[in-house]
């Protein structure tokens, strides 16, 4: 087939149809987005009926992947890797039920953390959960690689884990799709004690998920996606993951390097090559993106031998992206990266949207918080997180998604009063619905507002799942509905909308508020559509 011009994260997609993928479950998370969003505008994922919606977290799209497995199809599940956290309840285990139908687990990570809080290197929690994982090198072999994850997954009922990083996933090149597959047909699991897993049942799958370790190593070392390039100079060696790779690469002409090379793309290690690198040179250097993963392990605990070198001996940075010319620094070549660029135009830091209704609903809550001073305003994770800079300065906490509401308890818990949490409508259905059940329980004086702007925006505007019914759920989880409220956050509304808020801080027990108008961008968007409807 001809090549076809696909970002990273659209190859892995692509080869997920092509593969006879029948469902992907996601929730948004940069850079991992455009994964299910290709997906949804897919005509071949219309015509094929994939279940593309998206979940209301990663968990419940982890346990949905597993359920259709579980029927015998393929499915796919994607997150950034902060997401899998979220999910990590449901993977580890997965790797203890297996799979039935093709199981993939798609992670990206976010080295030089450009859209997140931590730099998580996504490869431990593929060897944690002792299954097979794959890190692509370029955007063909993402898609040679997902497209081979399915067959790998059956071959071994287990997930299989593909970790992209934000360069690979966001960035475009030509990518040759393989002949397109027909989905499975349903077939539940034969064993019916396969997804049970009470303890007895469970201490027999990990028997055997322990069983199949050295196939999975066999696979890895018979793989085409690693390979040992042998170079004449074995004053030092090179073991490249990854992206990784291609930094190393393009240090040399025609992609000659004198050294001898180990490329790495699937996973566990082939042990067996790298022992062959370690014999045959005095010195090896690892390059990988994120964490010492492949380093730490090649260097042992006591690294004997003094030859590994890498993030972990200071040759590489130990935080943030690699690129080329960090690389070449490493192999004593000549420092290229040039002068820096002059600033002639001063960096403008990242700023809430002209028009967002976060804006209001900061204002007010500056004024409603002015008389009870600092640091009593709790954040989540959102566009929202904004407010933390100038010129608001009105929230003092951002740590993981729904954690605005408990740490709002934990610190009213501790005496701390009175306290305010903010979450977005979409992070509450997330994660911060059990936080509110919590507060509720207790009844802990907690103010709790929820800004709805009617979407997922610091994503790409989502449709959020608790559109119109916010009030109803908090008032499902308890909380009273005298002590419920919604407001307009705009400048009009300013003078009664601090009043509230300053009624319900005074309320010993939980109350929410609910800051209602749509995202100012997917305002734009939605009138742009009507105007152009209107015009044909």
């Amino acid at each position: 087939m001809a090549k076809t011009l696909f970002l990273g994260d659209e190859a892995v997609a692509q080869a997920a149809l092509d593969a006879g993928l029948s469902g992907v479950y996601a929730y948004p998370g940069t850079p991992s987005t455009e994964i299910t969003e290709f997906i949804q505008n897919s005509k071949q994922g219309r015509e094929g009926q994939v279940h593309s919606i998206w979940a209301g977290n990663e968990k419940t799209a982890m346990e949905s992947a597993i359920g259709m497995s579980y029927a015998g199809k393929r499915a796919m599940v994607c997150m950034k890797h902060v997401g899998l956290n979220v999910a990590a309840d449901p993977f580890m285990n997965s790797s203890i039920t297996g799979a039935n139908g093709g199981l993939v687990v798609v992670v990206a990570d976010d080295p030089s953390m450009h859209s997140s809080q931590d730099e998580q290197d996504s490869r431990f929690f593929g060897k944690f959960a002792l299954i097979p994982f794959y890190e692509p090198s370029n955007q063909q072999e993402a898609y040679d690689i997902t497209y081979a994850a399915f067959e790998y997954s059956e071959k071994y009922h287990t997930p299989v884990l593909i970790r992209l990083t934000t360069r690979l996933s966001h960035s475009r090149a030509g990518v040759e799709r393989k002949e397109a597959r027909p989905q499975n047909p349903l077939h539940i699991e034969e064993n019916p004690k396969q997804f049970i897993l009470l303890p007895a049942n469970a201490r027999v799958h990990y028997r055997t998920l322990l069983g199949k370790q050295e196939a999975f190593e066999n696979e890895s070392l018979n793989s085409p996606f690693n390979k040992y390039i042998d170079g004449a100079d074995k004053k030092m060696g090179i073991i490249a993951s990854g992206i990784a790779y291609n930094y190393l690469m393009e240090n040399f002409e025609n992609h000659q390097c004198p050294y001898p090379v180990l490329k790495i793309s699937q996973y566990p290690l082939p042990s067996k090559l790298i022992a062959k690198m370690v014999d045959e040179c005095e010195t090896v250097l690892v390059a990988e993106e994120g964490y010492p993963f492949i380093e730490e392990q090649v260097r042992g605990i006591l690294n004997r031998t003094g030859n590994i070198i890498g993030r972990l001996s200071g040759a590489l940075p130990r935080d943030g992206e690699l690129n080329p010319n960090l690389i070449a620094k490493a192999l004593g070549l000549p420092d290229t990266y040039g002068m820096p660029i002059p600033e002639l135009v001063v960096p403008r830091p990242p700023a809430l949207c002209v028009g967002c209704p976060h804006i209001d609903s900061y204002l007010a809550i500056n004024e409603a918080m002015a008389e009870h001073g600092k640091g009593k305003v709790f954040a989540d994770i959102g566009c929202y997180t904004l407010g933390a800079l100038p010129p608001y300065n009105a929230i003092y906490t951002t740590v993981d998604m729904g954690a605005s509401i408990t740490m709002a308890k934990g610190a009213a818990d501790a005496g701390l009063r009175p306290v305010l949490a903010v979450i977005g409508d979409s992070t509450f259905t997330h994660s911060g619905m059990t936080s509110l059940l919590d507060c509720v329980y207790e009844n802990t004086p907690v103010t709790v507002m929820i800004l709805d702007n009617s979407t997922t925006g610091m994503t790409g505007g989502q449709d959020s799942h608790a559109l119109g019914v916010l009030g109803e759920i908090c008032k499902g989880l308890g909380v009273k509905e005298e002590h419920i409220h919604r407001i307009t956050p705009l400048k009009k509304d300013h003078e009664a909308n601090v009043e509230l808020i300053k009624k319900e801080l005074a309320y010993e027990g939980v109350s929410v508020i609910i800051p209602t108008r749509e995202c100012i961008q997917t305002l734009s968007r939605r009138m742009k559509k009507q105007q152009a409807a209107k015009k044909s």
